[in-house]
């Protein structure tokens, strides 16, 4: 019998917006962003300190936590920010003597945003060669986590552009099979990762078709892959939920001209691509030009595409 998915995987998953997903994040969560969003700094140090002193350090408080290195990091205060990363990830790097990573939600997500938050600090002091230094030995270090994605994210954001375009795995695909990357030298090649859950990609494929449409000589590729469930959430198999995706792309992606859609949970590790949709231009010499996590308008790709 199918069951549906726990509410908290489902959320982390596929980012849906459930009803209220931000109203399901742990309360303490809810504080400290509520607190961060005013600038009120002071207010959130206050909640994790009652927090602490109610419940001690749960996965939850940790969680809060690492929001007040998101928090520092975007208001440019990069030595709180870096002071609250370090602080995050020794306080995962504890508990994971206790537990898995991925026993719950809070903790992968606490030290993926610690890792997040360490390397921006570095790269905005111009550091960058040690931050990516830093990413690629988190990379290796948590390679057989959930955060492998998100951490690669981050490694191929300040350094992927202009390097060597990573390998696709076309082995399984729907529809027509996919060029591998090595034999499309000479031509440009958008990469559109997308997710059969993913609202944003969707409303995204227009923009696509139409680049394809006016630049005949541009390849377009769109990676995605199985979550373990299909419509409305429901666990299925993975042969099940390759029908769905299939009956996903027929509809909302058959428009896009000479599209191929490989089916690999590794080419989404291996590019980053934590974030749906996930875009890269690749240029004539193979090299990749664009790097983009999230959704991307017609006007911001053309410059990269144009024939």
């Amino acid at each position: 019998m199918r069951r549906t998915l726990p509410l908290f995987l489902l959320m982390i998953i596929t980012k849906v917006a459930l009803p209220p997903v931000y109203a399901q994040k742990p309360p303490i969560v809810i504080q400290v962003r509520d607190a961060l969003d005013a600038k009120d700094y002071a207010a959130a140090a206050k909640a994790l300190a009652a927090e602490r002193a109610a419940s001690g350090i749960t996965p939850a408080y940790i969680e809060a936590v690492s929001w007040m290195g998101r928090g520092y990091m975007a208001a440019k205060n990069y030595d709180r920010a870096d002071h609250y990363a370090a602080e995050t990830r020794k306080l995962v790097l504890d508990a994971v003597k206790r537990r898995k990573l991925d026993a719950e939600p809070s903790l992968p997500l606490a030290l993926g945003a610690s890792i997040e938050v360490q390397a921006q600090v570095l790269d905005a002091r111009g550091q960058k060669a040690e931050a990516v230094s830093f990413l690629q030995q988190e990379v290796k270090t948590w390679h057989a986590t959930s955060i492998r994605a998100r951490v690669q994210k981050n490694l191929n954001l300040i350094s992927l552009k202009g390097r060597p375009a990573p390998a696709l795995d076309v082995h399984e695909y729907l529809g027509d099979k996919p060029p591998a990357l090595a034999t499309l030298k000479g031509r440009k090649v958008l990469l559109f990762f997308w997710a059969h859950w993913c609202a944003d990609c969707k409303a995204m494929s227009g923009s696509v078709a139409r680049l394809a449409r006016e630049n005949p000589h541009l390849v377009v590729i769109g990676p995605t892959q199985p979550y373990g469930y299909a419509a409305e959430g429901m666990e299925a198999p993975r042969a099940e939920e390759i029908k769905y995706i299939e009956q996903v792309r027929q509809r909302y992606y058959k428009t896009i001209p000479g599209l191929t859609v490989p089916v690999s949970e590794e080419n989404f590790k291996l590019w980053g691509a934590s974030t749906t949709p996930t875009v890269a231009v690749i240029d004539a010499r193979g090299m990749v030009s664009l790097y983009h996590p999230g959704r991307m308008s017609y006007e911001e790709l053309l410059p990269y595409v144009r024939d």
